[in-house]
Parts: structure tokens; C-alpha cells; sequence
């Protein structure tokens, strides 16, 4: 039995976003200050991306793939232990062959911004590994959701 599930939702508490996940700060998650590592935010990401390319179906076509091209991330308070983070993600630039991500935690429920981060996303052949068109059958869905916010 397939059932269609998603740990994000729809929101409009931080536009131009308009999808968020949310994440719990696991112990595992912290370094030895009882903060998160830096780099468990890339994950986090990852996961509120996923939820977002769920909700809107699937955008990309056999035989290619998204792979990360670059990441830029900045940290502006940190986060402990059993916070609980809404992550915030959106399209905000279609090229080519790219898909620019912004991303951006914030905790809940004092709505304290923790990371901002973009990151660009290479749609490659699986064959050819090299970058190809991004399909118009996965433009449409991301144009009708993120409307006059998208650049391209």
C-alpha cells in the first residue's frame, strides 16, 4: 500500500518561503560545546529540500540526477539540544542546467533565525555526467509554486 506522506508543510510565516520541514536537534547533533556541528545543518537542508520536491511532485526525469555544485552557509546563533528547527527552503533561481536553493532555520518557538545557506544544484546525466537542460515538465511545477519570487 503506497501512502504519500510529508514532513514539511506549507507556510507563509517568512516569505518569499513558502514550504518548511521541520527538524529536531538530536544529541548525536551536537559537538563538544552542546552545540549543533556546523555541518549537521547540510543535512537538514537535504531533508527540507526532499519535502519540498515531494510536495510538488516529481520534477526531474529518468536517467538524471541533481548533484550539489556549491553551498555557501552562514551562522548566526546556535542551536542546542532538543530544539526543535523549521527549515525554510525555496527556488529561487532556475538556469539551464541549475537550481539555485535558499535556505534558511529558524527555531521554534521564539522564531530565532540559527542559518542561512544557498546552495546551487546541477542537473547531470547519469550516463554522461555531464549537465543537462532542466525539462520543462520540471519548470512548470516550480514556476506555478514559487511564482514571481523565481528568477530564471
Amino acid at each position: 500500500m503506497a501512502t504519500s506522506f510529508e514532513l514539511g508543510r506549507l507556510t507563509d510565516r517568512r516569505p518569499p518561503f513558502k514550504y518548511a520541514a521541520l527538524t529536531r536537534v538530536w544529541f548525536s547533533d551536537t559537538d563538544a560545546q552542546g552545540v549543533v556541528y556546523y555541518g549537521r545543518y547540510l543535512p537538514y537542508f537535504d531533508h527540507a529540500r526532499t519535502e519540498y520536491h515531494r510536495h510538488l511532485g516529481s520534477l526531474w526525469t529518468d536517467g538524471a540526477e541533481l548533484v550539489m555544485r556549491a553551498s555557501t552557509v552562514e551562522y548566526h546563533a546556535p542551536a542546542r539540544f532538543d530544539d526543535l528547527l523549521e527549515i525554510f527552503v525555496r527556488v529561487s533561481r532556475l538556469g539551464r542546467s541549475s537550481v539555485a536553493y535558499e535556505h534558511c532555520a529558524v527555531r521554534i518557538p521564539d522564531d530565532t533565525l540559527m542559518v542561512t545557506a544557498t546552495q546551487t544544484l546541477v542537473l547531470v546525466d547519469l550516463k554522461t555526467r555531464r549537465p543537462t537542460p532542466i525539462p520543462d515538465a520540471a519548470r512548470e511545477p516550480l514556476r506555478g509554486f514559487e511564482g514571481s519570487d523565481l528568477v530564471e
